[in-house]
């Protein structure tokens, strides 16, 4: 099968390879989209994401029809469309044609959407919805969120909007970026671009001059120490990136701020598959009853060594403007 693979070099070339045959409690997949995450292009740069490649292959979420199956599966057919995050937990990753992975991490795609939407959803989805449910969200709460206009950050957006509704604030980058959380219900006050001077004052001038319950940093670096800075006493710091600064830690630590880390590899450690699964199939509820729609996407090409490296470098430098990279694997 055709392939985007990681060579001796560390750097990523076209090429072939077979393809994988999968296992008693496993379906082969054909991809036919798949969708690009920092973790991809932080893989071939940082340490600690580096301690994640399972395959010389990266991508780690996808959409596709089922072509083969174990002999232990039960709950899928041949011809079944289907979404899933892959992770480490496949026999690839998902730059290439084909993936087996354990039935147990896959669900059926929503009937309403394309493969291209619903490739856009694993990865952002299921860090959303863990961060909404663990912070079990009580109405007085008031909550940051940087990073807002991203796959997570505008994921999760809709998720308080179809239940929560109010008390947040949420940084972008952009004019059009606030514009696409304007589509989604965000109100205008809420909103704050995080280019502007004196960005730790105009973000508690938009939630009243009061600091944050919750602080849901999506961004790192910097925005970890103005997170830090605008949070009470005693808060919360959802910590999506690993990228949080010492300073920031200082920070919080001397807050005596509850740090709570967000992972979705955790439970592919101890083997707890059926969250995958389980959390795709109610957000696939959630769109098929029409309360959520899917993140806004963008194909930037067909399987490809261009199309990678172009979208790694988009996501890099920040150009993806709140659209979900998407490329067509077949």
């Amino acid at each position: 099968m055709k392939a985007i693979i990681l060579n001796k070099n560390f750097k990523l070339e076209d090429g072939f390879t077979e393809k994988p045959q999968p296992k008693a409690h496993e379906v082969l997949i054909q991809i036919k989209a798949s969708g690009f995450n920092p973790i991809d292009y932080q893989m071939l740069e940082n340490e600690l994401e580096q301690k994640l490649i399972s395959s010389p292959i990266l991508g780690r979420e996808l959409s596709g029809i089922v072509v083969e199956k174990g002999a232990d599966v039960t709950q899928f057919n041949i011809g079944d469309e289907v979404f899933c995050g892959s992770g480490s937990m496949g026999s690839n990753g998902t730059y290439a044609e084909y993936i087996s992975v354990p039935e147990v991490i896959v669900a059926l795609k929503p009937k309403n959407i394309s493969f291209e939407q619903a490739a856009s959803i694993p990865s952002a989805g299921l860090t959303s919805l863990q961060i909404f449910k663990r912070l079990n969200l009580q109405p007085e709460q008031t909550i940051l969120i940087t990073g807002a206009a991203g796959g997570v950050g505008s994921f999760l957006i809709k998720i308080l909007l179809a239940h929560y509704k109010h008390n947040f604030v949420a940084t972008v980058g952009s004019e059009e970026n606030k514009q696409m959380l304007l589509k989604l219900g965000v109100k205008d006050h809420q909103i704050v671009n995080y280019k502007e001077e004196n960005l730790a004052e105009n973000i508690l001038k938009a939630n009243h001059h009061q600091p944050f319950d919750i602080g849901i940093d999506l961004v790192g670096n910097y925005m970890a120490e103005v997170t830090a800075e605008v949070l009470k006493i005693n808060g919360t710091y959802v910590d999506v990136t690993a990228l949080i600064t010492k300073e920031a830690h200082e920070h919080l630590f001397n807050k005596g701020t509850v740090i709570m880390n967000i992972s979705n590899y955790a439970y592919s450690m101890i083997k707890k598959y059926d969250y995958y699964k389980k959390s795709l199939e109610e957000i696939t509820k959630l769109i098929e009853n029409g309360s959520m729609i899917p993140s806004q996407y963008k194909v930037i090409g067909n399987l490809s060594l261009e199309t990678v490296l172009q979208a790694h470098s988009m996501l890099k430098n920040n150009q993806t403007q709140g659209h979900k990279l998407i490329m067509k694997n077949s």
